[in-house]
């Protein structure tokens, strides 16, 4: 995801073992970890949603597939093109 590999890992680490110490890192970390699993739930939440409404947009109410012209050879709904091409 952001391309971390695990020497820079290692680097990380290191420097917030210098910063925060030893006592405080355990503490930051899991802090650290409920946050990002937060961002994640919601993340997840939002994208769900998202799809969910996309879904009811594009989808097409049954009442208009009632009204749209049948074709009476095989019961298939016919395009408004063809049936003007059909006309001229």
């Amino acid at each position: 995801m952001f391309d971390i590999g695990f020497q820079e890992l290692i680097i990380i680490f290191v420097v917030a073992l210098l910063v925060f110490g030893p006592e405080k890192l355990p503490e930051i970390s899991r802090t650290l970890g409920k946050w990002v699993i937060e961002i994640r739930r919601g993340i997840h939440i939002a994208k769900s949603q998202m799809e969910e409404e996309m879904k009811e947009n594009f989808k097409m109410p049954e009442d208009i597939v009632q009204t749209l012209p049948k074709d009476e050879t095989d019961g298939k709904v016919t395009d408004e093109k063809s049936n003007i091409e059909e006309k001229t």
